[in-house]
């Protein structure tokens, strides 16, 4: 019985083992290729039988879009963009986490669920009415215009409220007997001790607004204040069989995400895992 139950646990093991090598092997082969065409010259792209590792790897490619096209300022109107929107999505998420989290007030848990309620609502049903607002406020063919819509998320407050569930009461109360308001306590205690949540709604914000395409590109109308999402759009129009160069602007995109996650990727584990502390 106990030689049997060793096997069924190697056996178990391995086909776990097995599963997670095939599920990663899907998900990276597409980014693989992705690079390898983005190093390719426009001759051997389309070869047969076709190669992963590129015969004669080159730079041309990156050099071409960097220095022909408009792709700098895509990424640099990109990266305005999603910076605004982690900071906007940080402070504001915060404020209106806090007093649902710490403070008493009636009525306070339905405003919590009407808030999750919107996390149902996809974006696409409201789009119309946000553009019409977007367009009298007169920030169409702004940064502001592609960030106002989503400068606070439902799911970046349940996080952040989360979060400050943990953090033990008496904390607060030490705070209020040495004098301390309520945006004292939020600024200089409460915000501090949730650094790893706010790491990880930073990450997810950043890359939901860098990949973002169907709002900037209604928003934005001017090709000088295109994100790279849309400018690779509209590189992918002038260069309809140049698969080379568009593999190196995507590979140019694909970069700021993945630099930002190794950087905050230890914030990213313990913020995942703040929010199933306390409900």
């Amino acid at each position: 019985m106990m030689f049997r139950s060793r096997w069924s646990i190697l056996i178990y093991s391995a086909a776990v083992t097995l599963l997670i090598v095939l599920a990663a092997f899907t998900m990276i082969t597409p980014i693989l290729w992705l690079l390898s065409t983005s190093l390719k010259t426009g001759e051997t792209v389309f070869a047969t039988p076709p190669s992963l590792i590129p015969r004669d790897p080159t730079l041309d490619n990156y050099r071409y879009v960097l220095e022909s096209g408009d792709v700098p300022r895509y990424i640099v109107n990109s990266i305005v963009v999603s910076l605004l929107s982690v900071a906007l999505n940080l402070v504001l998420s915060a404020l209106v986490a806090y007093p649902l989290a710490r403070m008493r007030f009636r009525g306070k848990k339905t405003l919590f669920i009407a808030i999750l309620a919107t996390m149902i609502v996809p974006f696409q049903s409201i789009m119309l009415p946000v553009f019409l607002i977007t367009k009298q406020l007169g920030l169409v063919n702004t940064p502001i215009g592609v960030v106002l819509p989503t400068a606070v998320t439902a799911f970046g407050v349940y996080l952040l409220r989360q979060a400050f569930l943990a953090i033990p009461y008496e904390l607060e109360e030490a705070a209020r007997i040495d004098g301390c308001n309520d945006f004292v306590i939020w600024y200089r205690i409460m915000v501090p001790l949730i650094k790893p949540s706010l790491a990880t709604l930073a990450i997810i914000t950043f890359t939901t607004t860098w990949s973002d395409f169907l709002w900037p590109v209604i928003v934005l109308q001017n090709p000088d204040k295109f994100t790279l999402t849309v400018g690779i759009q509209y590189f992918m129009s002038m260069l309809t069989s140049n698969w080379e160069h568009i593999s190196a602007v995507s590979v140019i995109a694909v970069i700021p995400t993945v630099v930002l996650f190794l950087l905050l990727q230890k914030y990213f584990y313990a913020g995942t895992l703040s929010g199933s502390i306390k409900g």
